[in-house]
């Protein structure tokens, strides 16, 4: 390693001695690991102080961009979540306009032999599922539409609501029949009220309600206005009690003649309109 030599450069063509250099094979190893560590340094520093570190396959994988890519991950999973509820939530409200409902008489006749206790037992069951499966629905679907609701849950007994319209009450609230409303006899061109402050969720014509108002109110209540000629206010806008929403008229295969089919929903449940609103 420590033998010296000598290092001869010359001219090709004249063979006249450029330079002359001694050297040992110890300076050459030397020489060369220095090169090959100061490559080695640079290439590394280039990695990870630059933005060639995107380049290098695994290299990006961790510290900020893991963190990014997680973050981006549990949002994904929560848009997932809000829509799986929103779907559940439009479900919801497809059967309550076509009237695909089961009420709790549905179930007894559909489980004849069932003890007295059983069948009162159903009956609570089924109650806290709904209410359960609504509050879990709303708190993802009606999130952007309480912002003016109190937060304070109210009986409905103590609830003020509006009369839609007024006049006289031709069909009365028979769930047994899948008729889950009032139908309410009123002149022609008669503006139809809203019964609370509320939001508006659904404003459009379907086959058997017609042109149809879906409202959304505080404390997990709903009203729905169906059989209207025509349609005043747009899914999205927020109604104060007694603003006008639609016009009475006979749309939809289920009416037989110019009326409002109105409906009151709570946590789930449809409830006689004629216990809470006098017409």
């Amino acid at each position: 390693m420590r033998h010296t030599y000598r290092l001869v450069v010359m001219n090709n063509e004249t063979f006249e001695e450029v330079g002359s250099y001694r050297l040992t094979l110890l300076n050459v190893y030397i020489f060369i690991s220095t090169v090959l560590v100061v490559v080695a340094a640079l290439v590394v520093f280039a990695v990870a102080f630059t933005p060639l570190k995107r380049y290098v396959p695994g290299y990006g994988e961790g510290g900020e961009n893991r963190e990014e890519v997680e973050q981006l991950y549990r949002e994904v999973q929560d848009l997932k979540k809000e829509l799986v509820a929103q779907e559940k939530y439009s479900t919801n409200i497809r059967k309550v306009l076509v009237g695909e409902v089961e009420t709790a008489k549905d179930i007894i006749r559909a489980n004849p032999t069932d003890t007295a206790e059983e069948v009162e037992r159903s009956e609570e069951e089924e109650q806290l599922r709904q209410e359960v499966e609504l509050q879990q629905v709303g708190q993802a679907a009606q999130r952007p539409r309480t912002a003016n609701f109190s937060p304070r849950e109210v009986p409905l007994e103590q609830m003020y609501f509006n009369a839609p319209v007024r006049g006289e009450i031709s069909a009365g609230f028979m769930p047994d029949k899948k008729h889950f409303g009032l139908d309410v006899l009123a002149p022609k061109n008669t503006a139809v009220q809203a019964a609370m402050d509320g939001y508006i969720f659904f404003s459009d014509w379907t086959l058997e309600t017609g042109n149809t108002i879906g409202i959304q109110h505080a404390n997990n209540t709903i009203t729905f206005y169906k059989h209207n000629s025509a349609l005043l206010k747009k899914a999205g806008s927020f109604v104060k009690a007694g603003e006008a929403v639609a016009i009475i008229g006979n749309t939809g295969t289920l009416s037989d003649g110019p009326h409002l089919h109105f409906e009151l929903w709570h946590k789930g449940n449809p409830v006689d309109p004629r216990d809470y609103i006098k017409f």
